[in-house]
């Protein structure tokens, strides 16, 4: 898979642009108070400011983090209102739809499906928090026979999925009620919605509130010391604030949930774009042995690099199944 399979690079820095424009227009005026490490609740140091947004970084567990951090109100606001936001829910996801589901959505659902089988779940009932376009409950309602129920705030995003005749439920998790879920047991997943929160911990806590003894949690995340983060930095294009947000990492990922009532089962970074992330915006690349490095990935190594990143746990994308204590 190349980066520019799911994110073509005139749609994609349009997308930048209406971010940052919408970054100033919502944020601005926004009242912001300081926070803690939200793994492990460790103060932070500043490292560096982004589209008027300061990340800091853990000492302790290495989480990287949005803070002085603006009101839940203002990301609210954001998410429903703002052209940034409305771009990645029609124009990019329609646009990349056919790409994203050869490339990420139907790998993904055989991914869980194993899952399941493992932790033999195959009955369960499985809900996808922050469903996005759907494609991913469509791929998972195939390999099982199944509805997928999909959570899902944002008002375009929902009709989307409405459209494909998948079961939604428009609010935020910290809105719901468990009557609105299927029955248990249930399956949850989550995907690249972590960097996006708030307050994780928040977010966990209402999780736990609707999760039966048995329920499964999966979700993915960007790891704050994958490769392509960390030597890139703040030219990062993960690193796109208001939208992330905390970026955890396999260490940190487990003190999170642990403080909030939950059992990591498993932790991978399955990454597959580090090398091509790195190869692409090699101009931004300072440190001396990731330049020589990246040189020496355009000589038919990136594959063998980017397995030996997914395997050590440095990829950037990340895994993590978890169950409530």
């Amino acid at each position: 898979m190349k980066e520019f399979d799911i994110r073509p690079d005139a749609l994609f820095e349009n997308y930048l642009r209406l971010a940052e424009s919408d970054a100033k227009k919502y944020f601005s005026d926004a009242p912001r108070n300081q926070i803690k490490c939200p793994a492990c609740r460790s103060d932070g140091n500043s490292i560096f400011n982004k589209a008027g947004f300061t990340y800091q970084e853990c000492p302790e567990c290495r989480t990287l983090f949005v803070s002085p951090r603006p009101s839940a109100d203002a990301f609210n606001r954001y998410y429903i209102e703002s052209d940034s936001s409305k771009f990645w829910a029609t124009k990019f996801y329609k646009e990349t739809a056919a790409a994203r589901r050869e490339k990420i959505w139907k790998p993904k659902a055989k991914m869980i499906r194993s899952i399941m089988d493992r932790k033999n779940l195959l009955d369960a009932n499985l809900v996808d928090i922050g469903g996005g376009y759907g494609l991913f409950a469509e791929e998972m309602s195939l390999l099982t026979g199944k509805d997928v129920t999909v959570i899902e705030p944002a008002p375009h995003l929902a009709e989307a999925c409405r459209e494909k005749g998948l079961p939604v439920i428009e609010c935020f998790l910290e809105e719901i009620e468990t009557s609105a879920l299927p029955e248990t047991p249930r399956f949850y997943v989550s995907f690249e919605l972590f960097e996006h929160l708030h307050d994780p911990g928040l977010f966990l806590k209402q999780l736990r509130r609707v999760m039966a003894k048995d329920d499964v949690f999966v979700f993915t995340t960007l790891s704050g010391v994958g490769a392509d983060i960390r030597a890139l930095w703040q030219d990062s294009k993960s690193v796109v604030p208001p939208h992330h947000l905390n970026f955890f990492n396999p260490f940190s990922i487990k003190i999170l949930l642990e403080n909030n009532g939950f059992t990591t089962l498993e932790t991978t970074t399955p990454g597959r774009l580090d090398i091509d992330i790195l190869c692409n915006n090699r101009k931004h690349i300072k440190d001396r042995f990731w330049q020589i490095f990246v040189e020496q990935a355009n000589l038919d190594q990136k594959e063998s690099m980017q397995s030996l990143l997914a395997s050590t746990g440095f990829s950037s994308h990340m895994m993590v199944v978890s169950c409530i204590h």
